[in-house]
């Protein structure tokens, strides 16, 4: 394997591309020393070759044709090159031996595999990049290698991975985020995308899917209107509560899954933007549910380490 001084790591999802230049230490850990963001999968006008090195172009003109390492919806069939799906339960030692690898303007780029599961009822679940994120956390604490776990990588999709002695066994996807995006930029309920947060109203929209009966999400949806209609929420207001009203009906089916018992797992660890983990950690104290928040990008960095750590072992193996 030839020798470099850096590499770039790819988190290139739906919605971003978030590239991360790492210097590589004499022990072969990686060290953060540039970030740069870029359009994501799904928002690609040109080709993702050119969205790419148009990102990191100052990266390459100084360290030159350095390897690329990627993971994410790039990797996905509307991505640029489509990666298998690994079947759970699984190893993540075993992702460095399923990427996808070639070469693109003198780089040798690789593309980390997805995972999929096969649940209860049937029905198929898949997930691309926060497959890493978790072998991130795992690194963290031996312990985590270790009994059961449930993480939690709020987002566009939102995952929650049940994981046994170190092993993926299975996941569940919520499409949280994406819903509050279509809903706040394509419905009645909101009239103005508001940035500005409203505890107050977070909070009720929460607890009103909580305590609500089963089977009345989409019922429930249109309290957001009529609240407002009848000068219970303002504008801004209403925002926020929606977002409680969503984010309340994915921990509600968490709570109610039987994959798991939420209580007996002793609490929930949370990937993901620290204003969205912290409101997914709101509404589980809110049912005393204890929760860890980790920072995204830093399992990320971690697991992209994990992976160079398995290549490097994996080329030396086989030479």
């Amino acid at each position: 394997m030839t020798a470099y001084s850096y590499i770039i790591a790819v988190d290139w999802g739906t919605s971003h591309l978030r590239a991360f230049l790492c210097q590589i230490n004499a022990d072969k850990t990686l060290s953060l020393t540039k970030e740069a963001y870029g359009l994501g999968v799904n928002k690609v006008v040109d080709s993702f070759e050119k969205t790419l090195f148009d990102c990191i172009e100052p990266w390459v003109t100084q360290h030159g044709k350095v390897p690329i390492y990627m993971m994410g919806q790039i990797g996905s069939s509307i991505g640029w090159q489509e990666t298998e799906y690994l079947p759970c339960p699984t190893k993540l030692g075993n992702i460095p031996s399923k990427c996808t690898n070639f070469v693109c303007s003198g780089h040798q780029i690789s593309i980390v595999p997805g995972l999929s599961c096969r649940l209860k009822n049937d029905n198929y679940d898949v997930m691309r990049g926060e497959e890493l994120q978790v072998l991130g956390w795992l690194q963290l604490n031996p312990e985590n290698f270790s009994n059961t776990h449930l993480v939690c990588l709020p987002g566009t999709h939102t995952k929650w991975v049940l994981i046994n002695n170190g092993s993926i066994e299975l996941f569940k996807t919520a499409m949280t985020g994406e819903l509050f995006d279509l809903l706040t930029n394509h419905s009645i309920l909101i009239k103005k995308n508001h940035a500005t947060f409203d505890e107050a109203s977070f909070q009720k929209g929460a607890d009103f899917t909580l305590k609500s009966e089963l089977g009345s999400f989409t019922h429930g949806l249109f309290s957001v209107r009529s609240k407002q209609l009848f000068g219970e929420l303002t504008d801004s207001q209403a925002y926020s509560y929606l977002s409680g009203l969503l984010i309340g009906s994915d921990v509600r089916a968490a709570m109610n899954a039987e994959e798991w018992q939420l209580a007996a797992l002793g609490e929930v660890t949370i990937i993901g933007a620290p204003h969205l983990s912290q409101q997914f950690s709101q509404v589980l104290n809110m049912h005393g549910i204890k929760t860890n928040i980790c920072k995204v990008t830093d399992m990320t960095l971690l697991g992209f380490n994990a992976v160079y750590q398995q290549i490097i072992a994996l080329s030396s193996k086989n030479q």
